[in-house]
C-alpha cells in the first residue's frame, strides 16, 4: 500500500556515491530494494538515521551471485542463514539487506524463517507497527499497518494481535517498552489489551538471554519516562523474570529517577536503585550478564553511595588515588555516585579535577638501586600515600628524599 512519497533534506542525505550504487545495481539485476524498519521511523519524525537496514527481494543465493558478478566484496557470512548478507561498497560503506521472510515456527526465542517476495508479509511479522515500514529510493511509502499514523499520534502498537506477537518472541515486551519511551508523549498511557498480553506473558521473558534482556532494559532507563515505564513493567510481573528482586527498592527509584533526571546517569544508576545490598547485585549481573565494568560499577555504588568526608571531595580522591581497578574507571564510577546523590556542585568539582601522575615510579626507586619485590612494592605505597596526603605538592626528589633509610636501607 502506497501512502505518500517523502522528500526531506534528511532522506536526501541518505544518497552517498555507494547507495546509487547499490539502487542502481538491484534496478539492473530486477530485483526489489526498499529501507526498512528503524531508518524509516526515524526519517518520517525527521531525523537522520543512525544506519540504514534494506530489505530485497532476492535472496541470499541471488545477491551472492549478484555480487559476485559485480566484483563486490561481501563480509562476514554468519547472517545469511537469516537472509542477512553484508557488503562493502568503494571500501567507504557497509550495507546490510536482508531477504523478505515468513516465519514459519516460533519458540518465543527465535524464528525458523521462509523467503518470501511479497512485502506485506514481510511486514506483518515485524513487531510493532512503527516498525513495519518500507520506503523505496524514490522516497515511495509502503505502510500496510498504519505506522505512519500512530508514528504521528505517538502511539505504539503491535502488528495484529499482542498477546501472539508477544509469544512469537518474548522480548517484544521490552521492545514495547523501550519503544514507547522514544515515542509516547505520556508517561503511562498504554493500550489495556497490550498490558493485558504483557501480564499474561510477562514469565515467557525467562526463556530470552539475560544478554539479549540487558541490552533492552538499558536502553529504557536511558530511555524518556524510565520511571514510569520500569514501575509499570514491576507492575505487571515482569520483574522476577528479568531477575529484580522479589521486594525491589521502589521508593529509593523514583528517589534516584526524579533527582537525576537532568544529569544523564549510567543505566546502571538507576538499576541499582532498585536494589538494597550486594548479594542482589551479583544475583542481577548473574541473570543479566554485566560487563565487568558495569557488574564493579554497581558494586562501587552500592558501598559507597553514603560516603562522605572533609573537604567534601577528600574521600572522592582518596577512593580514585588507591583503587586497585583503572584510575580513570574509579574516577567515572565516583562521579556516577554523585550523580546517584545529585550533588551536582561536587560532581561539577570532581569532574573537572584531573588525576594527577605520581612522579615515582618502580623503575625510578630500580635507578636507585632497589630490587623489585615486597620491599619496593611497600616504598612505593608508602610514597604515593605521602604524596596524596600533601595533595599532590611533593615532588619526586621530595618523596625520595622522605625514604626511610633506617628501615629500607639505602637502595641495595
Amino acid at each position: 500500500m502506497l501512502t505518500m512519497k517523502l522528500d526531506t533534506p534528511h532522506f536526501r542525505a541518505l544518497f552517498t556515491p555507494e547507495i546509487n550504487i547499490l539502487s542502481e545495481l538491484f534496478q539492473k539485476h530486477g530485483y526489489g530494494l526498499r529501507m526498512a524498519g528503524g531508518a524509516v521511523r526515524d526519517l518520517l519524525m525527521n531525523k537522520q538515521p543512525d544506519d540504514i537496514d534494506f530489505a530485497t527481494t532476492a535472496t541470499p543465493d541471488e545477491m551472492k551471485k549478484m555480487f559476485q558478478n559485480e566484483g563486490i566484496r561481501m563480509l562476514h557470512r554468519k547472517g545469511e542463514a537469516h537472509g542477512t548478507v553484508t557488503i562493502r561498497l568503494n571500501d567507504k560503506q557497509n550495507f546490510e539487506i536482508t531477504t523478505l521472510r515468513i516465519d514459519m515456527t516460533t519458540d518465543g526465542r527465535h524464528a525458523e524463517v521462509k523467503f518470501t517476495t511479497d512485502w506485506e508479509l514481510d511486514a506483518g511479522r515485524r513487531d510493532l507497527t512503527i516498525n513495519a515500514m518500507f520506503l523505496d529510493l524514490e522516497g515511495n511509502l509502503f505502510d500496510y499497518f498504519n505506522g505512519k499514523d500512530d508514528l504521528e499520534n505517538r502511539r505504539v502498537r503491535f502488528v495484529g494481535d499482542p498477546d501472539y506477537r508477544i509469544r512469537e518472541d518474548y522480548l517484544r515486551i521490552l521492545r514495547y517498552f523501550r519503544f514507547y519511551g522514544r515515542i509516547a508523549t505520556h508517561p503511562d498511557d498504554h493500550d489495556e489489551s497490550t498490558l493485558k498480553a504483557i501480564q499474561e506473558n510477562s514469565m515467557g521473558l525467562s526463556k530470552i538471554s539475560g544478554e539479549r534482556v540487558w541490552i533492552e532494559l538499558k536502553k529504557i532507563l536511558c530511555g524518556n519516562f524510565a520511571k514510569e515505564i520500569v514501575l509499570r513493567m514491576i507492575d505487571l510481573g515482569v520483574k522476577t523474570s528479568i531477575g529484580l528482586p522479589e521486594n525491589p527498592n521502589l521508593a529509593e527509584y523514583i528517589d534516584v529517577c526524579d533527582r537525576t533526571q537532568a544529569l544523564k546517569p549510567h543505566p546502571m544508576v538507576k538499576l541499582t536503585a532498585l536494589l538494597r545490598t550486594e548479594e542482589e547485585v551479583t544475583a542481577l549481573h548473574s541473570r543479566l550478564k554485566f560487563s565487568k565494568y558495569e557488574r564493579d560499577l554497581a558494586l562501587f555504588l552500592m558501598a559507597n553511595k553514603d560516603l562522605t568526608g572533609h573537604p567534601p571531595l577528600r574521600p572522592f580522591i582518596n577512593l580514585i588515588m588507591h583503587s586497585k581497578n583503572k584510575a580513570s574507571d574509579t574516577h567515572e564510577w565516583c562521579c556516577e555516585v554523585l550523580k546517584y546523590r545529585s550533588d551536582v556542585c561536587l560532581l561539577k568539582e570532581l569532574s573537572d579535577w584531573k588525576i594527577p601522575k605520581f612522579p615515582v615510579s618502580g623503575h625510578i626507586l630500580m635507578e636507585k638501586g632497589y630490587k623489585p619485590g615486597p620491599k619496593m612494592t611497600e616504598i612505593l605505597s608508602t610514597l604515593k600515600t605521602l604524596w596524596i596526603d600533601s595533595n599532590f605538592k611533593m615532588t619526586k626528589t621530595e618523596l625520595l628524599d622522605s625514604i626511610d633509610k633506617n628501615i629500607y636501607g639505602d637502595g641495595l
